[in-house]
């Protein structure tokens, strides 16, 4: 997964983050972030340093998670016990951000008890709760959100959404807050994926 972060984009490098540790990583990618930061990472843990430094800039971060995973999982409920499946819950029980300011849109593969957890919390797809209040937001692209025709991706979900229903969303998102950063993870480094990222983070402002 580590290779996704090498994806080939124009844009310039501030630092690179390879780490022994999930929590040395999201330590150091907590500390490096520069003033609006464009994370690529190989799974959605890249995300949870991301998050945790910019909600210590913002007084009320939203996040808006684009996947079609819910990365709802804790140790307890995780049928692998892979970290990736864990990330947006990491944020939430942590209180990087609050289950009111966070969106999870596009998710189509949930386990059970991921299923509970956004029933009890009142999590959905909606931005106008989401983003009410808040005074910045982060999204956390991955891109299999994406249909597995539109994307070269690590674990592909049928009937995806579509590259412009995305770019609706990152537009959406962006005329309602300010975007205070974004990451992009769960590809391939494909120059397929390279063009594709190009035009999303265009559509975001980045």
């Amino acid at each position: 997964m580590a290779h996704g972060a090498f994806l080939d984009l124009a844009y310039p490098e501030t630092g690179v983050v390879e780490k022994d540790t999930f929590e040395e990583q999201t330590e150091a990618l907590a500390g490096m972030l520069p003033a609006r930061p464009l994370v690529l990472g190989g799974c959605c843990c890249a995300h949870v340093g991301a998050a945790r430094g910019l909600a210590a800039r913002h007084a009320r971060l939203a996040v808006v998670w684009l996947d079609a995973h819910g990365d709802l999982n804790t140790p307890e409920t995780s049928p692998s016990g892979n970290l990736w499946g864990m990330p947006f819950r990491m944020m939430l029980d942590d209180g990087v951000v609050a289950a009111e300011d966070a969106a999870l849109v596009g998710a189509r593969n949930l386990d059970p008890p991921e299923v509970e957890f956004i029933e009890a919390t009142g999590i959905d797809d909606s931005l106008d709760r989401a983003l009410q209040g808040a005074d910045a937001a982060y999204v956390a692209l991955d891109l299999d959100v994406l249909d597995p025709a539109e994307a070269d991706v690590l674990m592909p979900e049928p009937d995806g959404l579509s590259e412009a229903e995305v770019a609706a969303v990152l537009g959406d998102v962006r005329a309602r807050v300010p975007l205070a950063g974004i990451g992009v993870t769960g590809f391939v480094a494909t120059e397929r994926n390279a063009a594709l990222a190009g035009r999303l983070l265009a559509v975001a402002g980045f």
